[in-house]
C-alpha cells in the first residue's frame, strides 16, 4: 500500500505520529509526509528537526507569517484575562474589531464568525434575506450564482454548488437555490440573472481551482452587471484577501467595491480560527436577535488576535511588500526552463505553476526533499503562497530549489 511506501521513506519519529493519525482519524486528507512541530517566520521544522520553507501558509490563513510576536503578545495577554462570553454578553475587544473591519472595507458594518465557511454561509444568509425583504423576491425562490470551478467550503450547502466531482459527490442532495456561470464571462452571468436572482458569490482569484485568475476588467465589468440588475455582488475575498495578491482586498485591483466581503484565515494571523462578513446597512442591517449567530464568533481572545492581525498587515506594509516580492517570486518562476511547464502565473504572492502532465504531487515530494514545502491542485497545479514577511534572499534560496526540483521531473 502506498501509506507502506511512506513509512520506509520515514524516520521514527515521523512514522509514529502518521501512523496515530491513519489509524484513529479520517482519512479526508493526503498530507505530504512529514510531520511539523515547530514555526517561525517563513520556516518550519519537522521532528526530526530538518527545516523547511513554508510555501502554502495553511492556505493563506499564515500572511503574517507563523508565530507572530506582536499576534503572540495580544493572544497571551487575552489569556490571562478573558476568553468566552458567548454574544449573550458585550466584550471589549469586538466592537474595536467591528470598527477596523469596517474601515478596512469601507462597509457599513460587519459580522463574526469562526471559519471561512462559516463566513460563506452567512453571506448567504444575508443575501437570501436582502431578496427577500428588499428586493421582493417570492418566498422560497430566491438564486444565488457562483462560478464554475469555485470552492467557498465544505459545508453541505456549499459542497452542492462546487462543480468539483470531489467536492460534491455522494453527499446529494443538493441544497437547491443555486446555479453555476462560467468563470471569468461577463456577458454569461448577465444572460444567468433572473428577477429571482439575489446575488452572486464569486472569489476575485480562484486558489483552490489552482491560481485561476479571471480576465482583466471581468470583476469591474460584473460589478456593474450586478448594480444595473439588482443583485449583490459578494467577494469571497478568505483567501485572496488581507494583503495576499498585493493588495488589502483583491478586487481593489480593478477598483471594485462589493456589497458583501468575505474575510477569514489570515485575519485569524495563524493562531485563531476567524471569519467575518462585511456589507452596508441594507443588507446586513436586515439581521434582528435570534435570527443568525455563533457561540464562539465574536469571543474577545478571538477579536484581540484579529486586531493584532489587522495590525501586522497596516504596520508592516504586508499588502505592499506582497506586490513588489510577489512580481519578483513571478519573474523567477517565468526564468525557469523544463518542458514538462505549461505556465507560470500569479498576483502578488499567490502564484502557481501548471504543469503539462499530473506530475503535481510527485513535484511537492521532490520538493519537500529539499526542504521546501508546497501542495499541489488538481494533479498538474503546483501554487506557491509565501508568508507575506518573506524576503529577496530567501525567495532566491526558494527558486533554487524549485529549479533543482524540476530535475526529478
Amino acid at each position: 500500500m502506498k501509506i507502506c511506501y511512506i513509512f520506509k521513506a520515514m524516520k521514527k519519529a515521523s512514522e509514529k505520529h502518521v501512523r496515530l493519525a491513519e489509524r484513529y482519524g479520517a482519512r479526508n486528507y493526503a498530507p505530504l509526509p512529514v510531520v511539523l512541530n515547530w514555526g517561525s517566520g517563513v520556516f518550519v521544522r519537522d521532528v526530526e528537526g530538518r527545516r523547511y520553507f513554508d510555501m502554502l501558509s495553511a492556505y493563506s490563513a499564515l500572511n503574517q507569517g507563523h508565530r507572530h510576536p506582536r499576534i503572540l503578545a495580544a493572544a497571551k495577554a487575552q489569556l490571562d484575562r478573558l476568553t468566552l462570553t458567548s454574544r449573550a454578553f458585550h466584550n471589549t475587544e469586538m466592537g474595536p474589531l467591528l470598527e477596523r473591519l469596517s474601515r478596512i472595507t469601507g462597509m457599513d458594518r460587519a459580522i463574526l464568525m469562526n471559519s471561512g465557511a462559516e463566513g460563506v454561509e452567512t453571506a448567504i444568509k444575508a443575501m437570501r434575506l436582502w431578496g427577500y425583504r428588499r428586493k421582493g423576491i417570492r418566498d422560497g425562490k430566491a438564486v444565488i450564482l457562483a462560478a464554475e470551478g469555485n470552492f467557498h467550503g465544505r459545508t453541505t450547502t456549499i459542497v452542492g454548488f462546487s462543480s468539483d466531482p470531489e467536492s460534491y459527490s455522494g453527499f446529494g442532495p443538493a441544497t437547491p437555490g443555486f446555479k453555476l456561470v462560467p468563470y471569468g464571462d461577463a456577458a454569461a452571468l448577465e444572460r444567468a440573472i433572473t428577477p429571482d436572482t439575489c446575488g452572486f458569490l464569486v472569489e476575485p482569484i480562484q486558489g483552490e481551482a489552482g491560481v485561476r485568475i479571471p480576465p482583466l476588467g471581468y470583476m469591474k465589468r460584473a460589478r456593474a452587471i450586478c448594480r444595473k440588475k439588482r443583485v449583490l455582488f459578494c467577494a469571497d475575498e478568505i483567501q485572496t484577501g488581507l494583503g495576499r495578491t498585493g493588495k488589502m482586498l483583491c478586487v481593489e485591483h480593478e477598483g471594485v467595491r462589493p456589497d458583501l466581503v468575505i474575510l477569514g484565515k489570515a485575519l485569524g494571523g495563524g493562531l485563531y480560527p476567524v471569519s467575518a462578513v462585511a456589507g452596508d446597512d441594507e443588507v446586513l442591517g436586515l439581521f434582528s436577535p435570534g435570527t443568525h449567530g455563533s457561540t464562539f464568533g465574536g469571543n474577545p481572545l478571538a477579536c484581540a488576535i484579529a486586531l493584532a492581525a489587522l495590525d501586522v498587515l497596516e504596520r508592516e506594509r504586508l499588502p505592499e511588500r506582497s506586490a513588489e516580492l510577489g512580481e519578483y517570486f513571478l519573474e523567477g518562476l517565468r526564468a525557469l526552463s523544463h518542458p514538462l511547464i505549461a505556465e507560470e502565473r500569479g498576483r502578488g504572492l499567490l502564484l502557481a505553476l501548471e504543469f503539462k502532465q499530473p506530475v503535481g504531487r510527485r513535484f511537492c515530494e521532490a520538493l519537500m526533499k529539499r526542504g521546501l514545502l508546497a501542495k499541489d491542485t488538481h494533479k498538474t497545479t503546483v501554487r506557491f503562497a509565501p508568508p507575506l514577511v518573506i524576503t529577496r534572499k530567501q525567495i532566491d534560496a526558494a527558486l533554487d530549489i524549485i529549479g533543482d526540483a524540476l530535475k526529478d521531473l
